[in-house]
C-alpha cells in the first residue's frame, strides 16, 4: 500500500492541473464575453434580439375589377388552406390530441369535403408520418376552401386538422365575359409560398396594376411568441393592388350571355363570338363567346383557351362588303341606280370565274339591289372596275384592317390580307381569303356609325388607387383614323338600312320594331383540313354587323355563329341563330340606355283604280307615278284585265299586272314574292305550283316564253337568308386554286 501512494498522488495532481486549466479558460472566456459583448465576432445583443424579435406578413389585397357602373366583377375574398399536424410533440394532453391520431378515419372524413379520393388523402398522411413531417397539406384540393366548408370540417373535430387563413379570387357573376376578365392562379414561389398571378384577360393584361405589395410587422415577443407589453413594433403597411373599372356594362353583358346561352341550347353551334360597342366612344359594352368557362372553378376552360374576338382571325364573309362599299361611295364611283349583269364574273381571261351565291344571279340588276342581295359579282366589279385594286388596298389600311387595334387585352392578333393575285384582290373585296378579327371589324365599323371618325376600341374605363380612391389613369375616346367623310358615312348607313328593309335584302330577319337598323349579313367559308372549304348547308360562319338607330347609331352589335346545327327547313338559314342573339341584345340594350323608339311611319296604301279599257301607256305611267311596279302581259295597246282588281287596297311598291290583247310571254319573276307570282298565274289562267318560302329563285317557264292557258307554272322560292346559304362569299373555287 505504501508503495502505491506516490503514484496516486501524482495522478491526482495531474487531474487537478487539468481541471484547473479548464476552469481558468472558462473564467477567461467569461470575462472576454462580458467585456466585449461578442461571441465569434457577433454581438450577443443582436442574437438575443433575433431570438425574441418576430416578423409577420401583412397581406395585400389584389385590386377589385368593376364594371362601368361600379358593380363587382372580380374581387378577393377569404379562403382557407387545410393543414394536418402529424408531430406527436404537439400533443401535451393525451385527452386532447393536437396531431392526427387515426389516419384512416381522418382520410375517410376529409374525402367527403375535398376533391380527393380517400386513398389519396390516406397516402398523403401516411407518407408524411413515415417521413417524420411536422405537418402536410393537400395540394390544390386543400387550398381555396370557403368559409362554409371550413366550418363543416371543423365540426368533425378531427385531431390535428386545422386551417390557415388566405384569400382567393371570387367572380360573383359566374360565366360573365370570362375571357375578357380572365382568371387568377396561385403560383408557387421558391420559398414555398403562393402568389396570385393573372392568367388571362384583364387579370393578365393588368396583373402588375392589380397585384399589391405585402407589408411587414416586426415586434418583440417572449419565448412563446406573445408580444411584450413594452416591446418595440415596426410596421410597413401593405400596399393593395389598384382597382380597375371596365367599360363592360353588367346589364348589357347579361343580355348577351342570356341570348348566347339560348342559342347554344337550341342550335349547339361550335362557336359564338359577340360584341356590343358604343360607336361614339369606342367603348366595349359587352363581349362574349361560346364555349366559355367558370372563372372560379376553371370548368370548361379546356374547350376554349383563347379570346376568340381578339386572338382569332378568320374570313369575315360579306360583312367585309361594308368597307368596300364605303370606299366606293367615298371615291364617288358607286351609282346605286347603275345596272350590271349579275350571276358570274371573270376576273381575267386566264383566271377563275366567280359567282353569286345563288350561282345564276338575278339578271341585270342595279348596284343597290346587288348590295341588298349581297352579290359577289357587284363587289368584284366595284373593286376592279370602279375603285381599282390599289385604291381598295389603301382603304383597307385606312380602316385598320391590317394591324391590331391595341385594345387593352393580351395576345391580340392581326388580320392577314391576301392581296397578291387578282383573284385574291377580288375575293378580299367581298370577304373571302383574307382573315381579320372581330375586334378589327368593330373598330372599322365605328367610322360608318360615327360619321367617318374611326375610334380605337377600349375595354378599360379607368384605374383607381384602392387605398386613396384617386384615379391613376382615365381612358378617353381616341380617333385613330378618318377613312371617310360624314356624308359618306350617312349614305352608307342608308344603303345598309335597305339591306334590312328591302324585300330582297339578306337582312330581313334583323328588323327590330321601333328602331331602324342598318347592317350587313355575312356567310363565311370554313377551311377544311385538306385545304378546301367545308361543304354542307351548316358548315359556315354566319354573322351580322348591325347598328341602330340608323340615322344616329348608339350601338354596334356584331354576332358570328359557327356551324349551328340547323335541321329540316331551317338547314343553312344561319340568320336564324344570329338574329336570336342580335335582335334581343340590340333591342334590350337600346331600351336600357333609354334610346326612345322612333315613330314608324305607316306604309303608304292606295285603292287601285279601274284601268280596263284604258290605254296601256297611260295606265303604266299613272301606276308608276303612284309608286307601283307594273308588269304588262301581251303586246296590245289597250288594257283588257288587271290584278289586283279595281278598288283593292294595295301597298306601295306592290306589283300590278296589266293584261292586254295579243300573245303573252313570261316575265322574269326572279326575286318576286309568292303573292305577285300568283297574280300572273291567275290572270293568264295557268295551273300553279310552288316549292319553298320567300322569293322566287327559279321558274319552269323561262322569261319571254309563251304563256298558254292551262299550262303549269312552277316556281322555287327561298328566303334571302336561305339564298345566302350557298355563301355570300362563294366563288365556286377551292383555296388551293386561288391564283392568277
Amino acid at each position: 500500500m505504501n508503495k502505491k501512494q506516490p503514484y496516486m498522488n501524482v495522478g491526482a495532481a495531474i487531474l487537478f492541473g487539468i481541471f484547473g486549466l479548464l476552469f481558468f479558460v472558462l473564467i477567461c472566456r467569461f470575462f472576454s464575453i462580458e467585456i466585449s459583448g461578442e461571441i465569434n465576432g457577433q454581438p450577443l445583443a443582436a442574437k438575443a434580439q433575433q431570438k425574441y424579435n418576430r416578423v409577420g406578413t401583412l397581406q395585400a389585397s389584389r385590386g377589385t375589377i368593376y364594371d362601368r357602373t361600379g358593380a363587382v366583377v372580380a374581387e378577393d375574398t377569404a379562403s382557407y388552406t387545410l393543414i394536418a399536424i402529424l408531430d406527436k410533440k404537439m400533443t401535451t394532453n393525451p385527452k386532447k390530441p393536437q396531431h392526427v391520431t387515426n389516419i384512416s378515419k381522418t382520410a375517410s372524413e376529409l374525402s367527403k369535403y375535398l376533391k380527393l379520393d380517400e386513398s389519396e388523402i390516406y397516402s398523403i398522411l401516411a407518407n408524411g408520418k413515415k417521413n417524420n413531417r411536422f405537418q402536410v397539406e393537400f395540394g390544390k384540393a386543400g387550398r381555396d376552401i370557403d368559409y362554409n366548408t371550413k366550418n363543416k370540417i371543423e365540426n368533425l373535430k378531427l385531431p390535428g386538422i386545422t386551417f390557415t387563413r388566405d384569400s382567393k379570387r371570387f367572380y360573383p357573376n359566374g360565366v360573365f365575359a370570362s375571357h375578357v376578365v380572365g382568371y387568377v392562379d396561385q403560383t408557387e414561389q421558391s420559398d414555398g409560398t403562393y402568389k396570385s398571378v393573372g392568367k388571362m384577360g384583364i387579370e393578365k393584361y393588368l396583373n402588375t396594376q392589380l397585384t399589391g405589395t405585402n407589408g411587414k410587422l416586426s415586434y418583440e415577443s417572449d419565448l412563446w411568441g406573445y408580444i411584450l407589453p413594452d416591446g418595440k413594433e415596426n410596421i410597413t403597411p401593405a400596399k393593395n393592388g389598384n382597382d380597375v373599372y371596365l367599360t363592360i356594362d353588367q346589364k348589357i353583358q347579361t343580355f348577351l350571355e342570356d341570348a348566347m346561352n339560348q342559342v347554344v341550347k337550341n342550335y349547339k353551334p361550335k362557336k359564338i363570338i359577340a360584341i356590343v360597342a358604343d360607336p361614339k366612344t369606342g367603348e366595349i359594352l359587352a363581349m362574349g363567346q361560346r364555349p366559355s368557362f367558370q372563372p372560379d372553378t376553371k370548368e370548361g376552360i379546356t374547350k376554349s383557351w383563347h379570346n376568340e374576338a381578339i386572338e382569332t382571325s378568320y374570313e369575315p364573309g360579306s360583312t367585309m362588303k361594308i368597307f368596300t362599299l364605303a370606299a366606293a361611295v367615298q371615291e364617288g364611283v358607286f351609282n346605286p341606280n347603275e345596272k350590271y349583269e349579275s350571276g358570274s364574273y371573270k376576273v381575267t381571261e386566264n383566271s377563275q370565274t366567280i359567282h353569286d351565291h345563288n350561282y345564276v344571279g338575278w339578271g341585270p340588276i342595279t348596284y343597290l339591289e346587288g348590295v341588298q342581295r349581297s352579290s359577289n359579282v357587284a363587289f368584284a366589279k366595284i373593286a376592279k372596275e370602279k375603285l381599282g385594286f390599289d385604291k381598295l388596298r389603301e382603304y383597307l389600311t385606312k380602316f385598320g384592317l391590317d394591324k391590331p387595334t391595341g385594345i387593352e387585352l393580351p395576345n391580340e392578333t392581326s388580320g392577314k390580307i391576301q392581296y397578291q393575285y387578282p383573284i385574291e384582290k377580288i375575293t378580299t373585296a367581298y370577304g373571302q381569303g383574307t382573315a381579320i378579327t372581330a375586334i378589327q371589324q368593330i373598330q372599322a365599323v365605328t367610322a360608318i356609325a360615327n360619321d367617318g371618325k374611326m375610334l380605337k376600341p377600349h375595354i378599360v374605363d379607368k384605374i383607381v388607387n384602392h387605398d386613396t380612391g384617386k384615379t391613376i389613369k382615365k381612358t378617353s375616346p381616341e380617333v385613330v383614323s378618318t377613312p371617310i367623310s360624314s356624308e359618306t358615312a350617312k349614305e352608307v348607313r342608308d344603303i345598309l338600312g335597305t339591306v334590312v328593309t328591302s324585300p330582297v335584302g339578306t337582312g330581313a330577319r334583323f328588323k327590330i320594331d321601333g328602331y331602324s337598323v342598318a347592317g350587313k349579313t355575312g356567310t363565311a367559308n370554313i377551311p377544311g383540313p385538306n385545304g378546301k372549304y367545308l361543304t354542307g348547308a351548316n358548315n359556315y360562319v354566319f354573322s351580322f354587323m348591325g347598328m341602330a338607330p340608323k340615322d344616329d347609331p348608339k350601338l354596334i352589335v356584331y354576332v358570328a355563329v359557327q356551324q349551328p346545327q340547323l335541321k329540316g327547313a331551317e338547314a343553312g338559314q344561319g340568320a336564324i341563330p344570329v338574329s336570336a342573339i342580335f335582335n334581343p341584345v340590340m333591342r334590350n340594350s337600346l331600351n336600357y340606355l333609354n334610346v326612345q323608339p322612333s315613330k314608324v311611319e305607316a306604309t303608304k296604301t292606295n285603292k287601285l283604280e279601274k284601268y280596263v279599257g284604258e290605254s296601256v301607256e297611260d295606265t303604266v305611267n299613272s301606276l308608276k307615278a303612284d309608286g307601283f311596279d307594273t308588269v304588262v302581259l301581251g303586246d296590245g295597246k289597250t288594257v283588257t284585265d288587271q290584278l289586283p282588281k279595281a278598288g283593292t287596297t294595295i301597298l306601295e311598291g306592290e306589283k300590278v299586272i296589266i293584261k292586254t290583247s295579243g300573245d303573252m310571254t313570261a316575265p322574269d319573276m326572279t326575286g318576286w314574292s309568292l303573292r305577285d307570282v300568283m297574280k300572273i298565274a291567275n290572270i293568264a289562267n295557268l295551273k300553279f305550283s310552288s316549292k319553298g318560302q320567300g322569293f322566287v329563285t327559279s321558274q319552269n317557264i323561262k322569261p319571254k316564253e309563251a304563256l298558254k292557258s292551262g299550262n303549269y307554272l312552277i316556281v322555287d322560292l327561298k328566303t334571302p337568308e336561305d339564298q345566302s346559304t350557298n355563301t355570300e362569299n362563294n366563288q365556286s373555287t377551292d383555296k388551293e386554286s386561288v391564283q392568277d
